[in-house]
């Protein structure tokens, strides 16, 4: 079996450019079936054959490893620290972990100390946001714009130029370097 962090699709054309889409995440579980094809729909970031607002749950829960699903579909939060995403630094882009669409541009991202990857800003379209009371104290949640995945939370705490912070389960995302 194939460990989720050491798959990788090398060389796979996106547009005009090779690419290498690199599968990060806490789990060691071995990856399924469905968790490969997932990655290889990863690279779709243009897909406009899946009608995401139509999959059930059981679509999801093939789709998405157990901690996906809980961060993805309950909005669920991951620990902090715990995603290698957190220190990524090369050029590329960060990528709904559900559904492929691009979210957000390394240099768009951040050390905000928090424990979890920290953007100032996101790719314009690419998400949508709603209030969220489950911590009494009103917070703005955001998800994937075109899935609705839950990525995380948005707090006015974040440098220049925007002074937004985009905190973000890197749970829910993927990451597509850029090529060399």
């Amino acid at each position: 079996m194939i460990d989720r962090r050491r798959f990788a699709l090398s060389s796979l054309a996106f547009g005009s450019s090779a690419i290498v889409l690199t599968a990060c995440g806490a789990s060691s579980a071995p990856a399924s079936r469905a968790t490969l094809q997932r990655k290889t729909d990863v690279m779709s970031a243009l897909d406009t054959d899946t009608d995401w607002a139509e999959l059930t749950k059981a679509d999801w829960k093939e789709r998405l490893t157990e901690e996906e699903f809980h961060v993805l579909r309950k909005e669920g939060t991951e620990r902090p620290f715990s995603s290698p995403l957190n220190d990524e630094k090369r050029p590329g882009t960060f990528v709904c972990a559900g559904c492929g669409l691009p979210l957000f541009k390394t240099d768009m991202k951040f050390d905000s100390g928090t424990g979890w990857p920290s953007f100032f800003d996101y790719i314009d379209g690419a998400v949508d946001t709603k209030r969220d009371f489950k911590l009494i104290v009103p917070r703005t949640e955001y998800h994937c714009a075109r899935c609705g995945g839950h990525q995380g939370h948005v707090f006015k705490d974040g440098p220049a130029p925007t002074g937004l912070r985009y905190c973000n389960n890197g749970v829910a995302l993927d990451f597509i370097p850029d090529a060399a």
